[in-house]
């Protein structure tokens, strides 16, 4: 990939949803389809390349059937979140990466325009999306500079620890959006009972 006036979006998919004792979050139904599909739609609605990580067991492959994004495969994606970012940084060398989390149904595809515009203005900083309030969420775009650092990276911290010690700039988005990630059946039924989104 070579430099362009639009980020990498990266759509960590790789997980092993364990906390949702025997069902698949990016499975779960939104909007008529499997989350999975609706982040990666909304994410390619941007017109930046898509890159979705994602478990050797092909098991969340039919969700993305049809769609142009490059299918990442994380083979020791067990050992936590920085295994996906072991994997994207070889495939995004020179490359801003926006780091977009695939179970938070809530971030739509003029948030992360919104993001994109900003960082255009300002491509050298790490920038992070926060609720309405300023508490800081997802997704988050990395600056060229930071992304080769994605190849150190260990544990399920993802890229936390690269922004330490960084001027960090963040951008409100409207609510709580930033930080509504669904891993667990209740944080569903709850997020469904307050959108009205059918099961």
């Amino acid at each position: 990939m070579t430099a362009s006036a639009l980020p990498v979006i990266a759509i960590l998919a790789a997980g092993g949803s364990t906390r949702m004792r025997g069902r698949d979050k990016l499975r779960e139904t939104v909007g008529g389809m499997p989350l999975l599909r609706l982040v990666a739609r909304r994410a390619l609605e941007t017109g930046a390349p898509v890159l979705v990580t994602l478990p050797v067991t092909r098991s969340r492959d039919d969700a993305l059937e049809g769609l142009a994004v490059d299918l990442v495969r994380v083979p020791d994606a067990d050992t936590g979140m920085a295994a996906s970012f072991r994997a994207i940084a070889p495939l995004a060398e020179g490359q801003a990466v926006m780091v977009v989390l695939a179970d938070m149904p809530d971030i739509t595809a003029a948030d992360m325009r919104a993001l994109i515009a900003w960082w255009q203005g300002a491509p050298d900083t790490p920038l992070r999306a926060a609720t309405a309030d300023g508490q800081p969420g997802q997704p988050v775009i990395f600056p060229a500079s930071l992304v080769p650092s994605f190849a150190e990276l260990q544990g399920d911290a993802g890229g936390r620890a690269l922004l330490s010690g960084q001027k960090v700039e963040l951008l409100p988005l409207a609510g709580d959006r930033a930080v509504t990630d669904l891993d667990t059946p209740e944080a569903w039924d709850a997020w469904r009972a307050r959108t009205g989104q059918p099961r």
